[in-house]
C-alpha cells in the first residue's frame, strides 16, 4: 500500500457572519477514504500459437489498468521504435553487463548477441506508480516471475486444445518453415510439463470462453486485499 487515507474532512470558516463568539464552520468534505496501491504482476505464459498475445491484446480493452512492461532488447531500433517507448535499445556488451549486475527479472538469448529481457527496475517503476504489470513470456519467464514477486504476481498459463491443434494453427499461418514448427511444436511439449507451477492454466479451444475466462481470473486477483 502507497498510501491510506480514512475519514478525510474539510471544512471552512463561513464569512459574513455576524456571531458574537467565533464563525460557524461549513464542512465541505467527510467520510473520504483513500487507497492508492501498487500495482500487480500478470504473467500471460504460451507457446506461439496458442493465442497468448491475441488474449493479451483484449485484456488491454476491458479496463483493468494493464501496462505493458517496456523490455530491453539487444537489437537495433526499427522504423521510428524509440528507446524507452517500444524499447530499452543496449548493445550486446551492455546488454550482458546488465546480466552480470542481476539487473534482468527475466532475459532470454533468442541467438547470439540478440537478447530480450525485463529490467527489474523498470517493472518496479511501474508498480510504483499503480499500474499492473502484464508480461508476455516463455515457462522460463513466468517461472521467474513468479519466483521473485511471489502473491504479488498471477502466472496464466495459455494452453491450445492440443498439440495436433497447435500445429495446425502454426502451419495456418503460413509464416514459418516446416523445421521451423516442428522446434516449436518440440519446445511446445516441453513447456506443457512446466502447467502445475502456474496459479492457472486456461484451455483456448474457443478464444471468445478463453479471453472471457482470462478477465474473471484476472478481476478475482485484482479485486483481492
Amino acid at each position: 500500500m502507497l498510501l491510506e487515507a480514512k475519514d478525510i474532512r474539510v471544512s471552512f470558516r463561513k464569512e459574513n457572519q455576524t456571531r458574537l463568539f467565533g464563525r460557524e464552520r461549513q464542512e465541505v468534505l467527510h467520510g473520504l477514504s483513500i487507497d492508492l496501491k501498487e500495482g500487480e504482476c500478470l504473467g500471460i505464459i504460451g507457446e506461439s500459437g496458442s493465442g497468448k498475445s491475441t488474449i493479451i491484446n483484449y485484456l488491454l480493452t476491458q479496463n483493468l489498468n494493464l501496462a505493458f512492461s517496456i523490455s530491453a532488447t539487444s537489437r537495433p531500433p526499427r522504423g521510428t521504435e524509440q528507446h524507452g517507448v517500444e524499447y530499452f535499445f543496449l548493445t550486446p556488451e551492455e546488454f550482458r553487463q546488465r546480466i552480470e549486475n542481476n539487473e534482468f527479472l527475466e532475459y532470454e538469448e533468442v541467438y547470439k548477441d540478440r537478447y530480450y529481457g525485463t529490467l527489474k527496475a523498470q517493472v518496479e517503476k511501474q508498480l510504483e506508480a499503480g499500474q499492473n504489470v502484464v508480461f508476455d513470456v516463455d515457462v522460463v519467464g513466468g517461472c521467474n516471475i513468479k519466483k521473485f514477486y511471489g502473491d504479488r504476481a498471477l502466472s496464466v498459463f495459455i494452453q491450445p486444445p492440443s498439440v495436433e491443434e497447435l500445429r495446425c494453427r502454426l502451419e495456418g499461418r503460413g509464416t514459418d518453415a516446416p523445421e521451423v514448427i516442428d522446434s516449436r511444436i518440440a519446445k511446445a511439449e516441453f513447456e506443457l510439463g512446466f502447467i502445475p507451477h502456474f496459479d492457472v492454466c486456461i484451455v483456448n479451444d474457443d478464444l471468445a470462453t478463453a479471453q472471457a475466462e482470462a478477465v474473471e481470473v484476472i478481476k478475482d486477483f485484482l479485486s483481492k486485499e
